[in-house]
């Protein structure tokens, strides 16, 4: 496992979060220090997203220069509009003449019923946070209650933002989440995650697995209503991948969310993958290579996951507000 187990473990990228406590909402960007390769997938069956056609293997635009996760339902597209008032005023796009076009794809989670003051004005703030979210952009970045995940809940617990990274023959990969699951991401009522086969180094409190299967645990439980839910989620690398390619690593990572989260890709959703190529390193084998990097996303992205619950924390003073996972099961076994 790299040293940060972020997703900024990928050399080139960086990760910036922008919240407001009122709104209980926020935004999350990933910042490529040169345009990188992209693609998407999409899984759920409510989506929010925005210029994901770019990403399209018959598209003609070639990269990205950043991506943009947030809260606040459609109304939190103008997310992207942010990003790209900060990449355009730093000559960061597509050049046109003397004209600068950053391509800044995006795609948002519901959180509008959190208890949160969304009586905004004429202008959602979204594109405000998409801003002051890349001035904080670093290679190092806070999990849990932040960025896109500040307002985030699951079925049982409240969700967040979570990362991790693995690193193997020579190539990096990483992943980041922003958890806002109709399901549930631990088994049943118990305090086992269900991506704890996959845990690294106690990440998420090294739970491990129920020595026994709780009754009643396969039986699927939802929060919510269609279109209030959602997970955001990103894989990067640095392997030197081509659109069609990084699709497939898309495809093959959300195997993650099914090992993470119970019930995924359920109608109520809109989960979706990116998956973003810097280039920095060698290219891998076409197929087996390949199949290598998707199973590495996959398990990262289902690390993530977890991670993103494990390290949120529930607003103080509000008795209505989902309970973060440490306060529920306190004890930490080492």
């Amino acid at each position: 496992m790299p040293a940060r187990n972020l997703i900024t473990d990928v050399e080139g990228l960086s990760v910036g979060h922008a919240h407001d406590e009122s709104l209980r909402s926020g935004v999350t960007v990933i910042l490529p220090d040169q345009p990188a390769v992209a693609a998407v997938d999409v899984r759920g069956g409510g989506p929010g997203t925005r210029e994901t056609n770019a990403l399209d293997a018959a598209g003609t635009i070639s990269e990205i220069h950043g991506l943009a996760l947030s809260g606040g339902s459609a109304l939190g597209l103008d997310a992207a509009t942010g990003v790209q008032s900060f990449l355009r005023e730093r000559k960061v796009g597509l050049q046109f003449g003397d004209s600068t076009v950053p391509i800044v794809p995006q795609a948002i989670l519901f959180d509008l019923l959190n208890g949160g003051n969304k009586d905004w004005g004429r202008r959602p703030p979204y594109q405000d946070l998409g801003y002051r979210a890349c001035e904080a952009a670093s290679v190092e970045f806070e999990l849990g209650t932040v960025g896109a995940g500040y307002g985030a809940t699951t079925e049982r617990l409240k969700g967040g933002l979570g990362s991790a990274s693995w690193r193997g023959n020579g190539t990096t990969v990483g992943a980041l989440a922003a958890v806002n699951a109709a399901g549930n991401v631990v088994i049943g009522e118990t305090e086992h995650f269900l991506a704890a086969p996959l845990e690294v180094a106690a990440e998420f409190g090294c739970r491990g697995w129920p020595k026994v299967w709780p009754e009643g645990a396969n039986e699927p439980r939802l929060k919510g209503a269609p279109n209030q839910n959602t997970t955001l989620c990103v894989v990067a690398t640095d392997a030197k991948l081509d659109r069609p390619a990084l699709l497939r690593l898309a495809i093959m990572a959300q195997a993650g969310l099914a090992r993470a989260i119970y019930p995924v890709f359920s109608p109520l959703d809109g989960d979706i993958v990116f998956a973003i190529s810097t280039g920095t390193g060698e290219a891998p084998d076409p197929i087996w290579g390949l199949a290598r990097l998707g199973v590495a996303a996959a398990n990262a992205l289902a690390r993530a996951i977890a991670k993103g619950v494990y390290e949120a924390t529930a607003f103080p003073d509000d008795p209505h507000s989902s309970p973060a996972y440490r306060d529920v099961f306190p004890q930490t076994k080492a």
